[in-house]
C-alpha cells in the first residue's frame, strides 16, 4: 500500500480524504528535538528527493537535528527530482550528498526552511512567497516560479506559517490542508497548476494550516 507522511495534528477530513484514496498513513510525533512548534512535522524529519510516489526518502536521525535554527533545517529541502533546493550551508551532509549522487541541480537559497516555503506542483515548477527563492529559482530558465502573497496560513505559536506546509502532491493532486479559497491568490494557484495537468483539493471548513507538509 502506498504511505504517505503527515503530522498527527492533520486535520481529520484531510486524513480521512487520504485513506479513501487508499493510502496508509504515517503520522509523525517528537518531543524534545525541534521547537514545539514544527515537533511534528513531516518536513523536518525527513526529505522526499523528487514528486514520483516512489522518490527516494532520507530521513533525519535525532542528531541530524538541533531545538535551534539553523539545525531544526537541516532536512527542510525542497526537491522536485530535477532540482534541490535549499540553504546549502544548512543542509545536512548526507542529504547533500545523496542530492549530489542523483545529479540534482542544487539551487542555494537564503531560507533554510525551503520546503515549509514551497508548494511543489511538478518537476519544473513551484509557488512561493519567499523573495529570495524567487530571486534565485527565476536565473534557472526550465524552472517555473508563481509568486504569491506571504501570509494567510495558521501555525500555533508563530504569527504566520507557511504555504508550502500546508501542501503535499498525490497522484496528479496537489492538496492543501484547509481552505484555500480565502488567499488572495486562489485563482492564480489552482490556474497554475491546472495548467500543468494537475487538480487542486483544498478543505474549506477550517483555515489554512502548515502542518509540515504531505509527503
Amino acid at each position: 500500500m502506498k504511505k504517505i507522511y503527515i503530522s498527527k495534528d492533520a486535520d481529520v477530513r484531510l486524513t480521512d480524504y487520504l485513506t479513501a484514496q487508499g493510502y496508509a498513513l504515517e503520522y509523525i510525533h517528537s518531543e524534545g528535538v525541534v521547537d514545539e512548534a514544527i515537533a511534528n512535522h513531516p518536513d523536518v524529519f525527513l526529505c522526499k528527493m523528487g514528486i514520483e510516489e516512489n522518490a527516494p526518502i532520507f530521513f533525519a536521525e535525532k542528531s541530524d537535528l538541533g531545538r535551534d535554527y539553523p539545525a531544526e533545517a537541516a532536512f527542510n529541502a525542497a526537491c522536485t527530482g530535477k532540482f534541490f533546493i535549499h540553504n546549502l550551508s544548512c543542509t545536512n551532509q548526507r542529504l547533500l550528498q545523496a542530492a549530489k549522487n542523483m545529479d540534482m541541480e542544487l539551487i542555494d537559497v537564503r531560507q533554510g526552511y525551503t520546503k515549509c516555503s514551497v508548494v511543489i506542483v511538478d518537476e519544473h515548477s513551484i509557488i512561493t512567497y519567499d523573495e529570495g527563492i524567487v530571486r534565485a529559482c527565476s536565473k534557472y530558465p526550465d524552472l517555473n516560479v508563481l509568486k504569491v502573497s506571504p501570509g494567510f496560513v495558521k501555525l500555533d505559536g508563530y504569527d504566520t506559517g507557511f504555504i508550502g506546509g500546508t501542501s503535499g502532491r498525490v497522484g496528479d493532486e496537489i492538496i492543501f490542508h484547509g481552505d484555500l479559497f480565502v488567499h488572495p491568490d486562489f485563482q492564480r494557484i489552482v490556474s497554475f497548476i491546472e495548467k500543468r495537468g494537475l487538480t487542486c483539493r483544498w478543505f474549506s471548513d477550517f483555515k489554512l494550516t502548515d502542518i509540515g507538509s504531505i509527503l
